[in-house]
């Protein structure tokens, strides 16, 4: 053998070593991808089912398809989206006959820091900026709810291009459309997040409410409570089937206050533990040792106008609290 030629032994473990490394690199975009599919989905759970099958799918692919893919991230976002795109119609169908009310879920406000990837964050100025719709990185429930009132299509092209800054070129292989049309989808999710938004507040002015409104519930200060809400105010509980919970919305100051008061009084061992969410300071419902869900608020000049109150145990999953009760509240 002629000398500084490898022998087999020698090619066979770099290839092995090549291939390691470009497994590692397609396996170190799996938080990005669950960023991107729960945006897309609402649950946790069926973000992980969408990342998984779209790894199920890159590895089917045969090694000289994989070689051919000269950026994987780009891959596996686009089969991510269209996995997504296809799961949403059957979950909104699901969504109709679910057991009392179905909420996003909440997720801790550090869940996915630094997996967005926004035109305003990377430094990308957007192709319309004057009708971009300004956003973090975080996943609130606000914007969570807002999402849910777009069609698939809508959904699916707002979270590629204003949170993940996929130009829309790319997106129209993703949902179907050409580029044009899939502006035009953008722009009507972004009617939805706007006419979903109040003026907003500062996070201090959001927890200084919110904080109040604790005091005055554990007091049991009705008039206090009633003048921190927001004339429109909106309370949705979601139980999930293991909790006994309200079957619908709970609408206007004083069926909001009298609810919150009236479970306390039930309950008075009842505690608000804080916990920072992705919409601000929320609390944790605990009685002892057991957790029963999440609190999570959104703040106007008006008052508070929305509480969401999630008590469905499978969906708390991510929240380091102990141990999660399926008992009333």
């Amino acid at each position: 053998m002629s000398e500084g030629l490898p022998n087999a032994s020698a090619q066979s473990a770099g290839a092995e070593r090549a291939e390691s490394r470009g497994l590692d690199s397609v396996m170190a975009e799996r938080h990005r991808l669950l960023s991107l599919a729960f945006r897309m989905m609402g649950t946790l759970a069926d973000a992980e089912d969408v990342v998984q099958e779209t790894y199920v799918r890159w590895y089917r692919l045969e090694p000289e398809e994989r070689d051919a893919i000269a950026v994987p991230s780009a891959w596996l976002t686009r089969v991510a989206s269209r996995i997504s795109l296809d799961l949403l119609g059957s979950a909104r169908a699901r969504r109709e006959t679910y057991v009392g009310q179905w909420l996003p879920e909440p997720v801790p406000a550090d869940l996915f820091a630094g997996t967005a990837n926004t035109p305003l964050n990377s430094g990308h100025s957007s192709a319309d900026p004057v009708e971009r719709v300004t956003l973090d990185e975080t996943v609130s429930m606000a914007l969570l709810t807002v999402l849910e009132a777009m069609t698939p299509a809508e959904r699916v092209t707002f979270v590629l291009h204003d949170v993940f800054g996929v130009p829309f070129g790319e997106i129209a292989g993703v949902v179907g459309r050409s580029a044009a049309a899939t502006r035009q989808l953008a722009t009507s999710a972004r009617r939805h997040v706007r006419r979903g938004r109040r003026a907003e507040v500062s996070p201090h002015q959001h927890d200084g409410v919110v904080r109040a409104f604790r005091d005055a519930a554990v007091g049991g200060d009705i008039e206090d409570l009633l003048r921190l809400l927001a004339p429109d105010v909106e309370l949705r509980v979601e139980g999930g089937g293991f909790v006994n919970a309200a079957p619908r919305a709970i609408r206007g100051p004083d069926h909001v206050a009298r609810w919150f008061l009236g479970v306390l009084r039930k309950q008075p061992a009842l505690r608000l533990e804080r916990r920072d969410t992705a919409d601000g300071l929320g609390y944790v419902l605990r009685n002892g040792e057991h957790g029963h869900g999440i609190a999570t608020f959104d703040v106007s000049d008006d008052g508070i106008t929305h509480v969401w109150l999630m008590l469905n145990p499978m969906k708390l999953t991510h929240w380091p609290l102990g141990r999660f009760s399926g008992s009333r509240v």
